[in-house]
């Protein structure tokens, strides 16, 4: 009997006009947000390429390394344009120093503010805001509609038991919807190739494992759906308190978490940290200023020599002071830092109770688009920065950070210009995104969330029909 209505709950869905429409808005925006992740992707390889040789030309430009203004960027990837996440409000470029803080600049939302407003479209928006508002208007009325057109009755005539009827419209429900879904899903996946997007092995596993975690999200909003009907008498009733558990699950629960969370743990505001560092380094200039007023040449110094000798006592004087402003920054960055992730782990925390909340952050880890992107680009930034530093060391002679600097640009005896740096000596910038385990292992908390709500409502769903007023 559980085969009989599983086939008949498929044959009602896929008849249905409510079906037809819905399948047809769905598999508009799943192929169309694969095309323009795809257009997103191609148009931000191209500029990052642009501006890596623009970078190389400015280099190529100079005969003085100590001249050189070098930048490193975050590199494009495919997931990022599918499962955008914070990609886009991060800053993408770095002035690099050879010693020093680093600062990420230039979001995506410099170059493109509409999008700021209106954001982009991708999967993540897709299935956590549409798809998630489908499944209520599909199966709020999956057990009452029935009972108010007499079906219900008319079927329990029959042999069938409560438990075979209602997984029966479960699994129907589940299975039909899904497939229907997978169809727009498979043709869009199709067309990354075609589109010019080649994705890695690795990428393709973390791009399922992404869908994977969208269908049972899905699954969770279904299972919502029936439950509410299956605990009420009126479709419309059940629509309604639908339509209050979607808008607390995927508006309020995320954002009321993010307020909680600022509540509970008090952060140091960024500009009240700059303002801190700004002073500290000024009042370390000012202890200079006696110094460097009262500089004398040693007696015996050659004219030719002054310069040379004065450049010597003024970088000794940065050097100490970069020292001292560096351990006084890191001090007050590794205290930032940590009550910054300690609010972010809380909001979190009490964000998953929502299931939309569940979804973004598995998608986003899996896409290596979650918050954890601004850090790895940091690291990656500071390990590249020691290399560049060994290399302006050797080429200068000093390891000189951002800011004010004094250059002195000489010819040799024959009076002929020096040559252009080749670009190629510097060392090049590497930005590995996480693999297929890491990302996975990182997203496994919220995605096997996802599938502890889907057991959970599911059995709501049981339980509910098994007290239902079949009269």
């Amino acid at each position: 009997m559980f085969k009989l209505i599983f086939l008949k709950e498929l044959r009602d869905i896929i008849q249905s006009s409510r079906f037809t429409i819905s399948f047809a808005v769905c598999s508009v925006l799943i192929i169309l947000a694969f095309v323009m992740g795809a257009q997103n992707y191609l148009a931000s390889k191209a500029q990052y390429d642009a501006a890596i040789q623009e970078n190389r030309n400015q280099i190529a430009a100079n005969t003085e390394w100590m001249m050189v203004e070098h930048s490193i960027m975050l590199p494009p990837q495919p997931l990022m344009t599918l499962v955008n996440g914070v990609s886009n409000d991060i800053g993408r470029n770095i002035s690099m120093s050879g010693r020093g803080e680093l600062r990420s600049e230039n979001t995506r939302f410099n170059d493109e503010p509409i999008f700021a407003v209106f954001r982009f479209m991708d999967l993540e928006f897709i299935f956590g805001i549409i798809l998630s508002l489908f499944a209520i208007i599909f199966a709020y009325d999956a057990i009452n509609g029935e009972k108010n057109r007499g079906t219900l009755k008319l079927c329990f005539a029959n042999p069938v038991s409560r438990a075979g009827y209602i997984g029966g419209k479960l699994a129907g429900s589940f299975v039909g919807l899904s497939v229907a879904l997978l169809i727009p899903i498979l043709i869009g996946c199709a067309l990354l190739p075609v589109l010019g997007v080649q994705l890695s092995a690795d990428e393709w596993l973390r791009l399922a494992l992404i869908l994977i975690a969208g269908i049972a999200y899905f699954g969770v909003f279904l299972a919502i759906a029936i439950t509410i009907s299956a605990s009420t008498v009126k479709p419309s009733n059940a629509f309604l308190i639908g339509l209050v558990v979607w808008i607390f699950a995927v508006l309020i629960i995320p954002r009321t978490s993010v307020l909680i969370s600022g509540r509970i743990v008090d952060v140091p505001n960024v500009d009240e940290i700059t303002a801190q560092k700004n002073r500290y380094r000024s009042q370390l200039f000012d202890e200079d200023r006696p110094k460097m007023s009262n500089f004398q040449l040693p007696e015996g110094t050659e004219m030719e020599d002054a310069m040379g000798v004065f450049q010597s006592f003024m970088s000794d004087l940065s050097e100490a002071r970069q020292e001292k402003v560096d351990i006084f920054n890191a001090r007050l960055n590794e205290d930032y830092t940590n009550k910054k992730r300690q609010q972010e782990r809380l909001a979190l925390s009490l964000s998953r109770i929502s299931p939309t909340s569940a979804f973004t952050l598995a998608a986003t880890e899996l896409a290596g688009t979650s918050l954890t992107l601004q850090n790895h680009f940091m690291d990656a930034a500071y390990t590249y920065q020691e290399s560049y530093a060994d290399f302006m060391n050797e080429k200068t002679g000093s390891n000189r950070s951002s800011g004010f600097r004094m250059v002195m640009i000489t010819t040799d005896d024959t009076g002929e210009e020096p040559d252009p740096l080749d670009p190629d000596e510097l060392p090049q910038f590497t930005f590995e995104s996480q693999d297929v385990a890491s990302a996975s292992q990182a997203g496994m908390v919220d995605l096997s969330l996802l599938i502890l709500f889907n057991l959970i409502f599911f059995g709501g769903a049981f339980r509910a029909f098994l007290n239902y007023d079949l009269r």
